[in-house]
């Protein structure tokens, strides 16, 4: 294995290994406000083996999108405004034979090049990026892409080398505006496929980013961090008089208290599984409201799961909640509700090509296991797709189970004893049109007398 790629996976290494270690977050969308950022860096390019150059300086722009939160592009341009020519390996000659050492071997020595002078390098390239953890401080990422550069000079004569590049990479974010980053790309080109290597550092610049200003009015009170939110008010709110976003949804603390009068402390306000920022700056949905458009489905269900508008209340899919009670650690659903999932069965039979998504969620308790809960609602949820299966004649590839466990709560839970109300099984029905049952058939409301297990 050559240096230079084991010096480029040694990079993809480290970020791989820090966006492991990173804390584990709920599905959460999260604000694209400003996708576009401009990356200037320099470093140095590593050549392999007995190639026509010597290693030199290199100056990088990249001009990068972040798709969403996990995938990027980035448009990369690289000069080498001076790259010196590098000694070429040769067997020593004497009267034109080759010189052996005394065990027999080729005795190589180093001899100026005369086929090839001091010369330039550009080249272009197009990366993908994926991030573990992009919104961050904190953000390593992987790379893959392609590209060529084009040397003035060569031994060869062909000046023209595309390459196909693997790395990574991480930045760390001062705030939402700038930030710095190091990068390390392999990228494999030439005819003899040798594995060269870039290595640079330098700055991230997301423009259109709201960043809060470095400055108070004078005689006013203080704020420390520029977000609107006094000092004084921040200790009343119990958030950070050093970050203007302290739960860090997109929103600053000032906009979320006097502007949207959203819960600075709590990226998800509605808990409706999109940020505070991306309601308003992205969907134009509420940010108080779990159901902007009052459909009957969550805005983050209708963005993240459904595809369908949270605008738009025609569209929402049909959403059967159910309040199963379970015995402790039991997926086994009681003959008493029969009739609740009999209603579904009979919606799916009246559409034939309809589909359901059948998601288990639990509350959170104190002591609660967040494997364990999601074990144990996808076990649930497939105790009602199965069912659908036996008892409704539902043919099992028209429904799909999921658990969530406590990652995606309807209500609060109480820090000690949760919510029942958590406790549930959604049932969302695609494709039923006009197969709904009459009002008087679903008869799915909570009964406060009927506390399921957790």
């Amino acid at each position: 294995m050559t240096k230079s790629l084991i010096s480029s996976l040694g990079v993809v290494a480290v970020a791989v290994l820090v966006g492991v270690l990173q804390p584990a977050f709920g599905q959460q969308e999260v604000s694209m406000e400003a996708p576009w950022y401009f990356s200037p860096a320099i470093g140095v390019i590593d050549f392999e083996g007995d190639d026509d150059f010597e290693d030199g300086f290199v100056l990088t722009g990249r001009l990068g999108y972040d798709y969403n939160e996990t995938w990027g592009f980035e448009f990369v341009g690289h000069i080498a405004p001076s790259l010196d020519a590098n000694d070429r390996s040769t067997p020593q000659l004497d009267n034109g034979n080759p010189v052996l050492d005394a065990n027999g071997n080729l005795i190589i020595v180093s001899v100026p090049r005369t086929d090839v002078g001091d010369t330039y390098a550009a080249g272009l390239a197009v990366d993908g990026l994926f991030h573990f953890t992009r919104w961050e401080r904190l953000d390593p990422f992987l790379t893959a892409g392609m590209g060529f550069f084009w040397y003035g000079d060569s031994s060869d004569g062909e000046n023209f080398s595309p390459s196909v590049r693997v790395g990574g990479g991480v930045m760390y974010h001062f705030n939402d505006e700038w930030g710095i980053r190091a990068d390390a790309r392999t990228f494999v080109a030439g005819n003899d496929t040798e594995a060269h290597l870039l290595i640079d550092g330098g700055l991230v610049w997301n423009w259109g980013a709201h960043t809060a200003p470095d400055f108070v009015a004078s005689g006013g009170p203080k704020d420390s961090d520029g977000d609107g939110l006094s000092d004084e008010d921040e200790a009343r709110w119990h958030t950070d008089p050093f970050d203007p976003d302290t739960d860090k949804d997109g929103l600053s603390d000032g906009e979320e208290v006097y502007k949207y009068k959203t819960n600075p402390l709590d990226p998800d306000t509605d808990l409706d599984a999109l940020k505070d920022g991306a309601e308003v700056h992205k969907h134009g949905t509420d940010p108080n409201k779990r159901d902007t458009d009052n459909g009957g489905v969550a805005d983050g269900h209708e963005v993240i799961e459904d595809n369908t508008n949270p605008l738009d209340p025609t569209d929402d899919l049909q959403l059967f909640e159910l309040y199963l009670q379970f015995d402790y650690d039991k997926a086994i659903i009681h003959p008493e509700y029969y009739p609740k999932l009999d209603v579904i069965a009979k919606v799916m039979q009246r559409a034939p090509d309809s589909s359901a998504r059948i998601e288990g969620h639990a509350d959170k308790l104190k002591k609660s296991k967040d494997a364990y809960n999601k074990k144990l609602s996808k076990n649930r949820a497939g105790a009602v797709l199965e069912y659908l299966a036996e008892h409704g004649k539902i043919a099992p590839s028209r429904m799909e189970a999921f658990g969530y466990g406590f990652d995606r709560p309807k209500v609060a839970n109480d820090p000690v004893n949760g919510n029942p109300e958590n406790r549930r099984v959604e049932v969302y029905i695609r494709g039923a049109g006009d197969a709904m049952p009459a009002a008087s058939e679903v008869k799915f409301g909570y009964d406060s007398a009927e506390v399921p297990a957790p």
